[in-house]
């Protein structure tokens, strides 16, 4: 199961990309990976990897790679909060041309998940890029609110999902809580966009990190990770007739 970085060209700058295979010739289902606000780091890293393991082709862009740490100091803002809608779109559609530009990857068959923030830019890239057959965000906030120069958060670009999602909430999360999940799930109802939510119980945001020893919970991600390998499977990999429904559920 081979792992690389590569480096990727958008809008004239270059991009890291983690990216890892499994093993044969394909050609695959993909997934994109929307890192956390640490970054493409070990985590994201492993999450990819293990995608790799269970047959698909993964990818983590690292969406940071135009602020610079001299950027964090002179601002006082961190690498996240200095993060813009349109360029998070530009960076995952190429992120998207990378994976539909290799004989590889079955190009009909792309998903995205993501973490903390990533959670967010899943939402946002399912709205906004229609290659996307099935979309996971884990405890993803901010959903309701634009980054840098958007004039729309992603929530208010609902609409443009046409992929069914599986959403991870923490149940004493506060970002998103309890009663966000309950908007996100009329939203999507309003656009019939095919959703499944699950709550785990006592877990908070970053749930699924075990490098996070305050916040990980060892049930829910042991719970949620192969609830999102069986939707990946079901949407990227088994048949998928049009119009198939996915029940909303809390």
């Amino acid at each position: 199961m081979p792992s690389f970085w590569e480096k990727l060209t958008v809008n004239g700058t270059e991009m890291d990309v983690y990216a890892s295979v499994p093993d044969g010739s394909g050609p695959f289902p993909a997934v994109v990976v929307a890192q956390h606000a640490s970054g493409v780091d070990k985590f994201i890293q492993d999450i990819t990897d293990k995608l790799a393991g269970a047959g698909f082709a993964a990818v983590a862009p690292d969406l940071f790679h135009r602020i610079t740490d001299e950027m964090v100091e002179s601002t006082g803002k961190s690498k996240r909060d200095q993060l813009s809608d349109p360029l998070i779109i530009d960076d995952i559609s190429a992120t998207v041309d990378f994976l539909t530009g290799h004989s590889s990857i079955d190009s009909d068959r792309i998903g995205i998940t993501g973490f903390c923030m990533g959670g967010r830019v899943t939402w946002l890239s399912a709205a906004t890029n229609s290659a996307f057959k099935a979309a996971v965000p884990y405890y993803g906030g901010n959903i309701m609110v634009p980054w840098g120069s958007a004039t729309q958060a992603p929530f208010a670009l609902t609409s443009g999902i046409k992929c069914p999602m599986l959403f991870h909430f923490g149940e004493i999360d506060e970002n998103p809580s309890q009663e966000d999940m309950l908007k996100l799930d009329v939203e999507l109802s309003k656009y019939s966009v095919p959703h499944q939510f699950y709550t785990y119980p006592g877990a908070n945001h970053a749930f699924m990190n075990p490098a996070n020893p305050q916040r990980y919970q060892r049930p829910a991600a042991e719970m949620s990770w192969p609830r999102t390998l069986d939707f990946f499977g079901k949407h990227l990999v088994g048949p998928r007739a049009a119009g198939n429904d996915e029940p909303a559920c809390a």
